[in-house]
């Protein structure tokens, strides 16, 4: 949707449009709270700084909506269609590697691997996933936040595209 009906929606809407991006209530609660937004950067600006306090309870509970990496999402949520568009097609080799990455990571850390897949390869998402596994369990708690801080403004980006001509807010 663009910006304008996005500022115009009455606020359940806009949160069903928001929350796909990251299941965070007080998240989507302050994105929604900031319209009317006079363009999408000051709409991303907002969600940036939004996130920027997320806890790990946040985060654990957002990463509910999120398949394993490798693995396609299913059903017809606009999480899963978002997640569909994200993740790279990985060769057979690769794909064993990542699912046996995955099962040490979920190991180590007790939660699924999460990484910004949109832009990147399956060659690139494996590398990151081994690299990540030396983390202690602080600073991986903190690269988590950080992907899925990622994750959260490139669908929002996707969710509302700038309007063709700007309205006159203050935002």
């Amino acid at each position: 949707m663009d910006l304008a009906t996005f500022n115009a929606l009455p606020p359940a809407a806009a949160a069903a449009a928001v929350r796909p991006c990251a299941d965070i209530g007080h998240w989507v609660d302050d994105v929604v709270a900031g319209r009317p937004y006079r363009c999408r950067d000051s709409l991303l600006l907002r969600a940036m700084r939004a996130a920027a306090d997320w806890t790990a309870a946040d985060v654990d509970a957002a990463l509910a909506h999120h398949p394993r990496i490798g693995e396609r999402a299913s059903g017809d949520s606009a999480e899963a269609r978002l997640s569909r568009t994200e993740q790279p097609t990985a060769a057979e080799a690769t794909a064993a590697r990542i699912a046996d990455g995955n099962a040490a990571y979920e190991a180590k850390f007790g939660r699924i691997f999460l990484v910004r897949a949109a832009g990147r390869t399956a060659e690139d998402i494996l590398a990151n996933l081994t690299e990540r596994l030396v983390n202690d369990p602080a600073t991986e708690a903190l690269v988590t936040a950080e992907q899925l801080r990622q994750i959260a403004l490139l669908r929002l980006e996707t969710v509302v595209e700038e309007s063709a001509a700007p309205a006159d807010v203050t935002s």
